[in-house]
């Protein structure tokens, strides 16, 4: 029980840490067109984003697929970018297709596990079982992604309904305010 812990929280830390706050910010960008009644909707969203980075974090960890660090280092937040502009273009027409989203989720979770595996490979020795941790670490991974997008509802909760703003203003302002964090990052991680 101790190890399951220990790595539940070590899944649970590494995405609530602030300086590793990309993770939260793809979050962020990721379910801010929705509220709670749209909680299937993200569900979905969620969901495919787990699946993806699950499969990529299994696959790294035991090194059937090697992608090198400095491009995934780039790829992240680019995909933190993709998702603020997207937002961005479709504030007037919010997406009705889950799926289309869902399949962005799910290409964004297969580049984020990547990142992921970098951290738990130090954390597990080459020669251990890496199954157990592995599930373990991952749903440490998704008890904070809970949070994060309870969170992210919450706070869309509260200004859509209690200080009365704007949906379409509530998610340009978010949107470009990752998009102007992001940016220094894309920047910082350039692999060429």
């Amino acid at each position: 029980m101790d190890e399951f812990l220990l790595f539940m929280n070590l899944g649970l830390n590494h995405v609530l840490d602030w300086k590793a706050y990309d993770h939260i910010l793809f979050l962020v960008v990721l379910t801010i067109f929705y509220s709670f009644k749209d909680w299937k909707k993200v569900l979905w969203l969620i969901t495919a984003f787990t699946l993806g980075h699950t499969l990529s974090l299994t696959l790294s960890a035991y090194r059937i697929v090697q992608v090198e660090m400095d491009i995934i280092e780039f790829l992240i937040p680019l995909t933190i970018f993709i998702t603020a502009i997207y937002n961005i273009l479709k504030v007037k027409s919010p997406p009705k297709n889950i799926k289309i989203n869902a399949l962005f989720a799910l290409v964004f979770g297969l580049i984020h596990g990547i990142g992921f595996s970098s951290y738990f490979k130090i954390l597990v020795d080459e020669s251990e079982d890496k199954l157990l941790p592995l599930i373990e670490f991952a749903f440490g991974i998704e008890i904070a992604q809970i949070i994060v997008v309870i969170f992210v509802l919450l706070s869309s909760y509260i200004i859509l309904n209690i200080f009365k703003r704007a949906k379409r203003d509530w998610i340009l302002v978010v949107s470009s305010v990752v998009i102007g964090v992001v940016i220094p990052m894309l920047v910082e991680r350039k692999f060429w």
